[in-house]
């Protein structure tokens, strides 16, 4: 049975968008707000948010012309695999819940662009049904400090056929997300009058999403938070799938090292002594992130935190960092300061949401050409001419 779903189809409500930000107004509209409010909130007082974003206007580019760039692209390679893009998709929760099979979308479309998509760990959908879908998938976890559950996902994750496993590492407590208090958003969802009323006045979301969800997959459940099923999103202990992370530690990283045979890459490094841990602790590389600003407010900004995390692990090590990336000469800035590979997570959801796979192989596709003129507007024909000889701090 296939539903109608209100309102504009997605290709006349894409016609408009120019720029990744021109998905978070369309966003906006179409999610309920206690829906919106989860993916663009972050926490306590949004200072993190706010500095990921500020931090690229410190940074002004020294272009050079007259160096014929009509060989240029944006090619190169990552951990042994050729990208068409120096971006992803990064791991994001509840995807499924914001855009129909949303991590399906995601995963399918990162395949398509030749980029690579994070499949997040609080996801809704199977982590094989992904992997299957898009076999250059990445899974991220969170990892508790138990080692037999630590081993089980492992396993899964390694039978599923995954080649990269990312390990988010900056969540060790829950975070104060106030902002999804005020937005009406809880976790597990709870059936209240207030979120009726934004279920019946977004009614393509209500129809499209979540009653196509319900009819086609019954609820949702967390599917990967470990090596059995989760729970339900409605169900009242499904906080407990998320507890324990108190207790992880160095020792077992280094458990999952010896476990796990394909790339181990650390997310949320911020610190760089613990960049220097994490590769002498076996990691492949890191992310450099502050969870985009949804764990500790105030803690810095990923782009002011990479220069000297890169001087600390040396260029060996496979550095990628996340936070505030909205355009091409973001990315340029980020690779210019020695970052490897870029990822983006919110325009991506956004895009999924109100376009599906469509909207999210538009995003990638605005990023990717704003990255091939900007190189060519630098100077340069290739991602690997980048370096701090285009920039120049503020």
């Amino acid at each position: 049975m296939t539903l109608p779903i209100p309102g504009f189809s997605s290709a006349r409500r894409l016609r408009g968008v120019l720029s990744l930000d021109d998905f978070e107004s369309l966003a906006r509209r179409h999610l309920p707000k206690p829906l919106f409010g989860y993916i663009a909130g972050a926490s306590e007082t949004n200072a993190s948010l706010r500095q990921n974003a500020a931090a690229f206007q410190d940074i002004a580019l020294l272009p050079r012309v007259l160096r014929n760039v009509s060989g240029r692209t944006t090619k190169t390679t990552l951990l042994g695999e050729e990208w068409n893009a120096p971006f992803g998709i990064a791991p994001m929760g509840i995807s499924a819940l914001m855009a129909y099979r949303g991590d399906l979308v995601l995963a399918r479309a990162a395949q398509d662009a030749g980029i690579p998509m994070i499949m997040s760990g609080s996801s809704l959908i199977r982590l094989e049904e992904i992997v299957e879908a898009a076999p250059r998938s990445w899974f991220q976890a969170y990892l508790p400090g138990e080692p037999d559950r630590i081993d089980a996902l492992i396993d899964r994750v390694a039978s599923a056929g995954y080649k990269t496993l990312v390990l988010t590492v900056d969540t060790a407590v829950l975070a104060n997300r106030e902002n999804n208090i005020r937005a009406g958003f809880s976790t597990p969802l709870r059936p209240s009058a207030r979120l009726a009323w934004q279920g019946l006045s977004h009614p393509a979301w209500s129809i499209g999403t979540f009653g196509r969800t319900i009819l086609k997959h019954g609820i949702p459940h967390f599917e990967n938070s470990y090596a059995t099923r989760g729970a339900p999103i409605l169900a009242s202990n499904v906080m407990r799938d998320f507890g324990k992370k108190d207790h992880l530690s160095w020792d077992h990283l280094s458990r999952i090292r010896e476990r796990w045979a394909g790339n181990l890459i650390v997310k949320g490094i911020l610190h760089p002594e613990d960049a220097a841990i994490a590769v002498h602790r076996g990691a492949d590389g890191i992310i450099v992130s502050n969870h985009g600003g949804r764990q500790l407010d105030g803690a810095i900004a990923p782009l002011k935190a990479l220069p000297a995390i890169v001087d600390k692990v040396g260029p060996g090590t496979v550095v990628m960092i996340d936070g505030g990336f909205r355009r091409g000469t973001d990315v340029v800035k980020a690779l210019a300061l020695g970052a490897k590979f870029v990822f983006v997570g919110r325009p991506f959801l956004y895009a999924a949401t109100v376009g599906g796979q469509a909207g999210v192989a538009k995003a990638a596709a605005i990023l990717m050409d704003e990255l091939h003129r900007n190189i060519g507007l630098l100077g340069l024909t290739g991602i690997d001419q980048l370096s701090s000889a285009v920039i120049e701090q503020q």
